[in-house]
């Protein structure tokens, strides 16, 4: 039986990163909302309580019984987890006067204690809470503290219960991790058997006897999650899986012949559908954003349907929908405000089943999946990239020529992101080696290429406006380019990537003097929220 620790989720950005920083341990786990605990499943060995945005004492905070689990498993509560139980069994959550946020080291640590086992004198930590414990409960014991954190870890007495008010799952927690390990293999028991080559091996298994001998019709996109599907299922199934990739004419200069290519070497049946002339001949004159994507999404599915129509045999729709994409994210009201998705637009006729085989992996795993299945490297880490592709990129309506000249500008950028290299030490490189980046190692310093620190990057092209420029002796009257690349977990927010003044001189510089019709060039600057990292 495959063991999982439950992480109940109070509402906290960090849930997601507790969870892959649990799977990098090689130890199951499945994120549920903080009142859906699984009773019956008896693969459960731990239980952690995720922070959240709440007070304790706010109306609108999530509150839960935990009798029913106190004392039938080890429990961890982090930040408003750990808050939460020291209010709930009799101790004092009081506001902090100020927010305690940022680092602060534990200058008492109880070593004896199995929660902070190999610990290090004075190991730095990340606080980030408005509230903070003023006592905790009779029966529970102090096991770390701060400078101004007198409670920043307890333990109820002789039970398997603690609490920590600051984060182990962020990298600014330096042994964080140690902490993670010693609560989950130590103190839960992990056999430490969740392994890309484990998930491998189980979900082959899991297909041919799911599917049998039918047909599998996959959409594919390029794009990491759905190739990865794509190989999974070819090794499972084979001849009986058929790929459709449809170009809408909006991808990546010469994106959509490389990606055909890739696929062909990779072994794949896929049926490359190139529908440009539709997608722009209904987009001609469209301006609105939202407008244009609901074109996009409407072409596609009917594009997609034609085809899919055509393999008669197919009972099963292969979608390489992730982990992060089926997490319930909750609102103050407890309303579901993002749920899984599914591919819409099917003919019921059809009668397809749903086959989602990557359904319990995050994003790094998807890419560590990918080289267990031996995978080119340009594929498991590439970006991701937006369904409507450039249209979404360029400011008005859509053309063939402005698609053509953003496509040579993103090309410029893209390629130099992948060859500008720089060198990593300390926190930095240990964030993209956990992250699986390929590097290379020099002088104990991790080199790896700009393209492979940075979450998404891409050319904006601002058609609706014109600069003048001087090129030569003569004035231009041109358009601006933008460039945008952002560091990010999980692109719910997003933080402009600082790039070098010399890679971004350079690349301006080629961008100008080889792209006709753009005569400016600017870089986006803006994090997200309050922009989005698209600009559509």
């Amino acid at each position: 039986m495959q063991q999982k620790i439950i992480i109940l989720d109070f509402g906290s950005q960090t849930t997601q990163l507790i969870g892959r920083r649990i799977r990098e341990l090689d130890t199951f786990c499945e994120i549920v909302p903080y009142n859906k605990f699984p009773y019956d499943d008896p693969s459960v060995i731990g239980v952690i309580l995720s922070g959240s945005p709440f007070s304790v004492y706010d109306q609108e905070a999530f509150k839960v019984d935990l009798s029913a689990i106190r004392g039938k498993y080890p429990i961890l509560g982090i930040c408003y987890g750990a808050q939460y139980m020291s209010y709930i069994y009799g101790g004092k959550v009081e506001p902090a006067g100020s927010r305690e946020y940022g680092r602060a080291n534990l200058d008492y640590i109880d070593k004896s204690n199995p929660l902070f086992k190999d610990f290090d004198d004075n190991s730095q930590v990340w606080m980030s809470h408005g509230d903070t414990i003023t006592a905790i409960p009779d029966g529970f014991k102090t096991i770390a503290s701060t400078h101004k954190v007198e409670y920043a870890a307890y333990q109820a007495v002789d039970e398997l219960l603690w609490g920590v008010q600051f984060h182990p799952e962020v990298f600014h927690s330096v042994q964080g991790t140690l902490l993670l390990k010693n609560f989950v293999v130590d103190i839960c028991g992990s056999r430490q058997d969740w392994s890309p080559a484990n998930f491998v091996e189980q979900t082959i298994a899991e297909i041919r006897k799911e599917v049998g001998d039918d047909h599998v019709i996959l959409g594919l996109s390029g794009g990491v999650d759905s190739s990865v599907c794509a190989v999974l299922l070819n090794k499972a199934i084979g001849k009986n899986l058929t790929c459709i990739f449809v170009d809408h004419g909006m991808l990546r200069k010469n994106e959509f012949q490389e990606v055909l290519n890739d696929y062909k070497v990779l072994g794949l049946n896929v049926i490359g559908v190139d529908a440009s002339e539709r997608f722009f001949g209904d987009l001609a004159g469209v301006s609105d954003p939202e407008q244009k994507r609901k074109i996009i999404g409407r072409d596609f599915v009917e594009v997609f349907n034609a085809e899919a129509k055509k393999i008669t045999n197919a009972k099963w729709l292969a979608q390489g929908t992730i982990y992060p994409d089926r997490i319930e994210s909750l609102n103050i009201t407890g309303k579901v405000i993002k749920s899984h998705h599914n591919v819409g637009g099917l003919p019921k006729e059809m009668n397809l089943r749903l086959c989602e085989p990557l359904k319990w992996l995050f994003k790094d795993e998807v890419r560590r999946v990918g080289r267990q299945l031996g995978m080119p490297e340009h594929l498991i880490t590439r970006h991701p990239f937006p369904g409507p592709g450039l249209a979404v990129r360029i400011l008005g309506d859509i053309t063939r020529e402005k698609v053509q000249i953003l496509q040579e500008a993103d090309d410029i950028y893209i390629r130099s992101l992948r060859e500008y290299k720089v060198r990593l030490s300390g926190e930095d490189a240990r964030k993209l080696l956990a992250a699986g980046v390929p590097n290379t190692m020099k002088n104990g310093e991790m080199e790896v290429s700009l393209y492979d620190q940075i979450w998404q990057a891409g050319a904006v092209l601002l058609s609706t406006v014109r600069s003048v420029g001087v090129m030569g002796d003569e004035r231009t009257y041109e358009h601006p380019v933008a460039l945008r690349a952002v560091t990010s977990r999980d692109a719910m927010t997003a933080d402009w990537a600082h790039l070098p003044y010399d890679f971004m001189a350079k690349v301006s510089n080629e961008i100008i003097n080889k792209v006709k019709g753009v005569n400016r060039v600017c870089y986006d600057i803006s994090s997200k929220p309050p922009a989005t990292i698209e600009w559509e």
